[in-house]
């Protein structure tokens, strides 16, 4: 009984006990083991038992893991695997995800920060002459301008619309690995072309650093634009274009980003 005593004096839980009389049972009967680490006989056999059947539920979900972070670029992380396989009809939930993807060994790449920037001082130089009067009678009078951000091939892509106010409707865009100047001239030249060059209009955007440099503005003087800019920190006086970039990426851009741009 000297393996006896030799074990008792260890905390040993059931796992760590079965593991124990697997590696022991080469040299010692599975019936002294047992004894030495109080383990009934049958629940050691039944042990064994599983450990020779494979779960095959468990390597179906494994694959199925591993299928979609080989998908995402290795940049989805258990929310996200969670959720794409949710919206495929699999109940399952995010520490069972989260345990699949460790025996997997499979470590999410999350995104690293983007570059665009609101304004953290205020433009007095810039007045908002829009001032929330969204409801526009015609076309070609007000358009707004925004950037965001898309994640793909593993980095961030900047994306600068303009949209005109009365149809609500993209009429310019550019995209861009650089949030710049040239992003957002590229998108005002695309709609100022495509509508036919009118004149008088108001444009509007947030106070992005972008609408605000010298090329900009410069852009917007040659084709006699007025520029309207919102309220530093208030994001209701740009909604229109705040609710356009959240039917974006809540409808059309993927969770875990694009694999080509």
């Amino acid at each position: 009984m000297t393996i006896s005593l030799g074990y008792r004096a260890l905390d040993v839980g059931r796992a760590r006990a079965h593991a124990l009389i697997d590696q022991l049972s080469a040299r010692e009967s599975v019936e002294l083991l047992c004894e030495a680490f109080n383990v009934p006989r049958s629940c050691y056999y039944n042990h064994r038992v599983r450990r020779r059947t494979p779960d095959v539920e468990r390597v179906r979900l494994r694959s199925r893991v591993n299928e979609l972070f080989t998908q995402s670029r290795s940049a989805a992380g258990s929310r996200s695997i969670v959720s794409m396989m949710q919206e495929d009809g699999e109940q399952i939930g995010r520490f069972k995800v989260r345990g699949l993807m460790r025996e997997l060994g499979l470590i999410s790449k999350q995104p690293g920060s983007h570059a665009y920037k609101k304004a953290t001082v205020e433009r007095p130089d810039i007045q908002n002459i829009l001032n929330q009067k969204f409801d526009v009678p015609a076309p070609n009078q007000v358009w707004c301008g925004d950037i965001t951000y898309i994640w793909a091939q593993g980095k961030w892509h900047y994306l600068a619309v303009v949209m005109d106010l009365y149809a609500r409707r993209i009429e310019g865009w550019a995209l861009s690995e650089k949030p710049d100047a040239d992003l957002v001239i590229k998108a005002l030249d695309m709609a100022y072309e495509q509508r036919g060059k009118p004149q008088g209009l108001l444009f509007h955007s947030d106070q992005g650093s972008q609408y605000g440099i010298r090329q900009f503005r410069q852009r917007l003087w040659r084709y006699r634009i007025r520029q309207s800019m919102s309220r530093r920190g208030n994001c209701y006086d740009n909604s229109p274009m705040e609710r356009v970039f959240r039917s974006l990426k809540t409808e059309w851009v993927l969770t875990v980003g694009y694999m080509t741009a």
